[in-house]
């Protein structure tokens, strides 16, 4: 068993003021869940926060009955069941990046899905398993309005993220490595990632040795620091001033 530490913290809405965070963390005895609910991007739908905090119940208790179940096919089940129990349709229903850090006796394994990315670190040097479609396609402007992200969420042309559509599951980035190789794993929520892939704050192996020698916290304070410099979101415009933000770290060498 892994030793597990985390770091979560709320944002603030896209008006500024402080609400309930929208990630959610479930730790399993083999596994670990992050889901980060997406904004909604129409007033009618429930928010993105409601919709992780059930996915990611529904995908824990799937994992809790068939462990060894392929990952993709477990999410894919807990999407399915999710949406059948709340009249959700694809197209028309809150979303949420999922994140899954699995292990046994002999192989860790990841599935990212959207833009949360899980970090690993050992023999094999740095390895960032990332879903770069969604940051690629709001780099190049493709994302500007509400009906931008519904016709290219779940689209071949488009990103993929848990909604309402199982196939999305089986869209997940996935990696693997031998358990004998892996010293430490970290998974963290875009409002972390940022402070590496856009801020420039530190890289990976800066952020876990940060979060091993002062705890996760201080790697969640040092994002907030750079964005309380930028409060008005020039060096770095961001929709949010702050985003919500979860940080896990699972140390293996221990």
């Amino acid at each position: 068993m892994p030793e597990i530490s985390t770091a979560e913290r709320a944002g603030v809405g896209s008006d500024g003021h402080p609400r309930p965070t929208e990630d959610h963390i479930a730790l399993l005895d083999q596994a670990i869940l992050v889901l980060d609910g997406a904004t909604s991007p129409s007033p009618d739908l429930p928010p993105g926060g409601w919709y992780a905090a059930l996915l990611r119940d529904q995908l824990a208790d799937e994992l809790r009955a068939h462990p060894q179940e392929d990952l993709g096919a477990a999410l894919a089940n807990a999407i399915t069941a999710v949406a059948n129990a709340h009249d959700l349709r694809p197209g028309h229903s809150p979303s949420s990046t999922v994140s899954v850090l699995r292990w046994n006796d002999s192989e860790v394994e990841a599935l990212v899905l959207a833009d949360s990315p899980i970090v690993a670190f050992g023999q094999f040097g740095t390895d960032v398993v990332s879903d770069d479609r969604l940051i690629s396609l709001r780099n190049n402007r493709l994302l500007q309005t509400g009906t931008d992200v519904r016709r290219r969420r779940n689209a071949a042309d488009g990103f993929w993220v848990a909604e309402a559509d199982p196939s999305a599951a089986h869209r997940a980035v996935r990696r693997s490595w031998p358990r004998a190789e892996v010293d430490a794993v970290l998974i963290a929520t875009d409002g972390v990632a940022i402070g590496v892939d856009e801020y420039r704050l530190f890289d990976w192996p800066e952020v876990l040795r940060l979060a091993k020698n002062k705890g996760p916290e201080a790697v969640l304070d040092a994002v907030r620091a750079a964005e309380n410099g930028d409060p008005h979101a020039v060096r770095w415009p961001r929709a949010k001033r702050h985003d919500d933000q979860v940080l896990v770290v699972a140390d293996f060498a221990r």
